[in-house]
């Protein structure tokens, strides 16, 4: 594999030239190739040495097939999934991690299909634990998006802001949701909801591909690179791979990354030309997807091309002029209507670093739960940016190598001066950062990198010191993963129950009816949007607020009350409802517990709906 600016070593002195156990190693050079002893065939055939890889890979499902089958989600407490795992999920995990350390060890006699299978295993673990263990699929935006999908279907056309209100701003990015609807036809499900519970499990493994390129760029060492991966999936825990936009535009950017980072490095020739050509639509297609299907992934690809461009490290302007121009013509045209009406709050943020990293936190935890499995995941992303750091000093001449990827971490940075982006910036520029930052914490835990005949010296020695102390740090990782991904899962899981009271409520809603509840941590929360308004109390100022636990039924009626006939005005208070607003320090049990009986005791109200998962009630036609 040939690199920028790298002088290949002549047919005189071959990589694998001998050289003598008394000879001095030769000091690394910036220009030597990265290599190690994976890159050396293995001693003896694979299946000679299956034996414990196999064993270890295949325990370490046998224990995660049990555990899940043996995990009860019934009764979810504070720390989500974490506490209702059974302990041999745990057991499997740490199996999983040691085994995949162990074939890194000594790639003489490990075959190279070991690393992938194992990292293959981790994102099972990891992504479809919860698909397998929950009959619903998680999180309220994922609930969102079916919606919009649903809207698309129903419809069969974009429509703007004068029909749908703030929610017409997806009819402006519909890029995912079309495709989506599409596939729903495709398979002939009624909705996406029959499938969009898998789907971090399948936009992890549609991941790897590019990361995998990118990473191959600059190291043919396979430790290197899988150890880089496996930390990337487990430092990956901002939750982004659910059924979203982002996770297809995200897969998308690295797309885009690993063409530009592999195929316009070198300056263009006559020969080459044609191929350039090739690469170059299909990198516009890649950036065609990204535009028309997400608001800050354009943003951000953008900024990675530059810095790359500024840094002098790859010359040709083409991927970054075809990404700005297909960019702001978008923005010029079929997003211009939601530009227009959000750019003043837009221009507001720019600059407020400290506004924009602050409101990235979101609500205040509360409770052992929420603020234990928040420091868990802070403490995983800081240590891996603290490996990233390590490794890219003490490892020069891959930091020489690889300075692209440098730069890939550090360029989403400047985006803290732009936005907030919803509460969401700090966790999307982290998620931006990740895969530079995992390939040098990847190095920091490895040997240093050096050529082929200085790593031959002594390669026991090599697996000696590095052993122990990089499997701690991968089990320590691996296991903050489960906690930082999942602990809030008594927020993000709503049981069939509540799905089936929300859905009771919504098939009996005329058109023009409204739908209240405390916020939108519920399933099918904008369910058929397009023709029933909904109002959550909790997005209302602290002093409405007030006002509503004051005299909840009577400032409810009041709040409702504008509906006209034949149309209906419902309240709906579901499990969902209270987990978010409990964990997040909105309004405690004992507030919600209030406001549902004063409604309950009111005449204004009638029930309509109720099960173990919450109630819904209706405004009476007197009330209004």
């Amino acid at each position: 594999m040939s690199y920028p600016g790298r002088t290949e070593p002549s047919a005189a002195e071959p990589l694998g030239a001998p050289v003598t156990a008394l000879a001095d190693p030769p000091a690394p050079h910036p220009e030597d190739p990265v290599t190690d002893l994976a890159d050396l065939p293995p001693a003896r055939p694979w299946y000679h040495s299956a034996l414990w890889p196999a064993a270890g890979l295949a325990g370490a499902m046998g224990l995660w097939a049990y555990a899940v089958r043996h995990t009860d989600v019934g009764e979810l407490d504070d720390f989500g999934l974490v506490t209702a795992l059974h302990p041999a999920f745990w057991a499997g995990l740490a199996l999983l991690t040691a085994g995949f350390w162990s074939t890194l060890l000594d790639p003489r006699r490990r075959h190279p299909a070991w690393a992938p299978a194992y990292v293959v295993a981790l994102l099972v673990m990891e992504r479809a634990t919860q698909a397998v263990v929950y009959p619903t699929p998680l999180y309220a935006w994922a609930w969102k998006h079916d919606a919009v999908i649903d809207h698309l279907l129903t419809s069969g056309r974009l429509q703007g802001s004068d029909t749908l209100g703030d929610m017409a701003v997806y009819d402006q990015w519909p890029g995912f949701f079309a495709a989506q609807a599409a596939l729903v036809r495709l398979l002939g499900v009624d909705s996406a909801a029959a499938f969009m519970a898998w789907w971090p499990l399948v936009s992890s493994l549609v991941l790897l591909l590019p990361l995998i390129l990118i990473f191959r760029t600059f190291t043919e060492d396979r430790r290197l690179i899988w150890t880089a991966v496996w930390l990337f999936c487990t430092a990956n825990w901002v939750g982004q791979d659910y059924f979203s936009p982002q996770s297809v535009a995200f897969v998308l950017h690295l797309g885009v990354l690993a063409v530009v980072l592999r195929r316009y490095a070198t300056p263009r020739t006559p020969d080459t030309r044609p191929r350039a050509a090739v690469w170059t639509v299909v990198l516009t297609l890649f950036v065609v997807g990204i535009v028309i299907s997400h608001q800050l992934t354009p943003g951000m690809l953008v900024i990675s091309l530059a810095a790359l461009l500024v840094a002098r490290r790859y010359r040709d302007k083409v991927p970054l002029v075809t990404t700005v121009v297909i960019f702001l013509a978008w923005c010029l045209t079929a997003a211009l209507p939601f530009l227009s009406a959000t750019m003043p709050d837009m221009l507001r943020s720019v600059g407020d670093i400290g506004g924009n990293v602050e409101t990235g936190y979101g609500a205040t935890p509360t409770g052992t739960g929420a603020i234990a499995t928040s420091w868990a995941a802070r403490l995983l992303s800081a240590s891996v940016l603290l490996l990233a750091a390590l490794g890219a000093w003490r490892q020069p001449v891959l930091r020489h190598r690889a300075l692209p990827l440098l730069l890939l971490a550090v360029a989403p940075l400047p985006m803290f001066a732009a936005s907030s982006y919803g509460s969401e910036m700090i966790f999307r520029v982290l998620m931006f950062m990740l895969p530079g930052a995992a390939f040098f914490a990847a190095a920091a835990l490895l040997p240093q990198v050096r050529t082929l005949t200085a790593t031959e010296l002594n390669p026991r020695a090599d697996r000696r010191r590095y052993t122990w102390l990089p499997l701690a740090a991968l089990l320590a990782g691996t296991f903050a993963f489960v906690p930082s991904y999942s602990g809030k899962d008594r927020i993000s899981y709503f049981p069939p129950a509540e799905v089936q009271l929300v859905q009771d409520v919504f098939d009996r809603a005329p058109d023009g009816s409204l739908v209240v509840a405390a916020d939108r941590n519920y399933p099918l929360a904008y369910a058929d949007y397009w023709r029933v308004d909904h109002y959550w109390f909790l997005d209302d100022a602290r002093a409405h607020v007030e006002k509503i636990l004051r005299a909840p039924a009577a400032t409810l009626a009041a709040d409702m009350s504008a509906v006209g006939s034949p149309a209906r005005a419902y309240l709906v208070l579901t499990q969902g409802q209270y987990a978010d607003s409990e964990m997040n320090g909105l309004l405690t049990q004992a507030q919600l517990d209030h406001i549902r009986a004063s409604v309950a005791a009111s005449p204004l109200f009638e029930r309509v709906a109720v099960n173990d998962a919450g109630v819904a009630y209706a405004l009476k036609e007197t009330a209004r």
